[in-house]
């Protein structure tokens, strides 16, 4: 198996792409809004490494107009896993569930889509599915750009979080990891969902490429097409991406088993 290593330089300095993407996201915006409607459920949205509910508000404006209750987690910038901030998450989807009494949905971008998946873990049975943006949540931890500066601010190493869990393992809810290939921040292959051990959970787990960069993700007009797809599917009833005919052109849904990768087993 290839050793999985952090993006390039040249990756890296393509992150500026993230104005362009932004800008196709204002000329989009018109599209965007007749997107299949949600049916009103609580949907929490998590920002990623050194962002604030801010980076994800453009997402969350679509989300509202198209019916949803989107939800800032409401905590400050994500500065990584410090002491007490997994409750307060775990705080933020109990009151989301109270609250509407609905099972929630949970984006996560980059460092906040490792973060959804271990809520979605430790709440299967309020959480209707996880999405991931960009998230890191497979192979090599270190394999990242952002590397240096999570341990700074976190406190401690990515290969080393401070809780009892599988980070590789994929939440019991359907979970949509989407990525591009060239991401210029984190390793595109630790993005990609590893194949379950059972069979029947991955039916409920998909990989979903796209093209862009890492920092544009949360306002790439291909990326909130696929978020509006999956989150308007009826509780219970979740199948696959499809991307047939035209979608062919923007999205590709690679099979688990074409990326090798070492993945850790503690």
């Amino acid at each position: 198996m290839r050793k999985i290593k952090p993006p390039s330089l040249a990756l890296m300095l393509l992150e500026g792409r993230v104005f362009w993407e932004y800008g196709a996201f204002i000329v989009s915006k018109p599209m965007l809004d007749n997107l299949p409607k949600g049916d009103g459920h609580p949907v929490l949205v998590l920002p990623g490494l050194a962002a604030t509910d801010l980076s994800t508000k453009p997402l969350r404006k679509v989300l509202k107009g198209l019916g949803y209750l989107p939800a800032g987690w409401g905590l400050g910038r994500n500065l990584g896993l410090r002491e007490g901030l997994l409750e307060r998450m775990l705080e933020c989807v109990d009151d989301l569930f109270e609250e509407h009494e609905k099972k929630i949905s949970i984006i996560g971008w980059s460092l906040g889509g490792i973060f959804a998946r271990e809520l979605a873990k430790l709440r299967p049975e309020k959480v209707r599915l996880v999405i991931t943006l960009g998230s890191p949540h497979s192979g090599n931890p270190k394999a990242s750009n952002a590397k240096r500066f999570y341990e700074y601010f976190a406190g401690h190493a990515v290969d080393a979080p401070p809780i009892h869990s599988k980070i590789f393992k994929a939440p019991p809810v359907p979970s949509t990891s989407i990525y591009s290939k060239t991401d210029g921040v984190v390793a595109w292959q630790n993005c990609h969902q590893a194949k379950p051990v059972s069979e029947t959970k991955a039916q409920y787990t998909e990989n979903i490429r796209v093209m862009g960069s890492h920092c544009g993700l949360g306002v790439n007009p291909s990326v909130i097409f696929i978020i509006a797809d999956r989150l308007a599917q009826r509780d219970g009833c979740w199948m696959a991406f499809t991307n047939k005919g035209v979608r062919k052109m923007f999205f590709d849904t690679p099979a688990f088993d074409t990326v090798e990768m070492n993945y850790h087993n503690s």
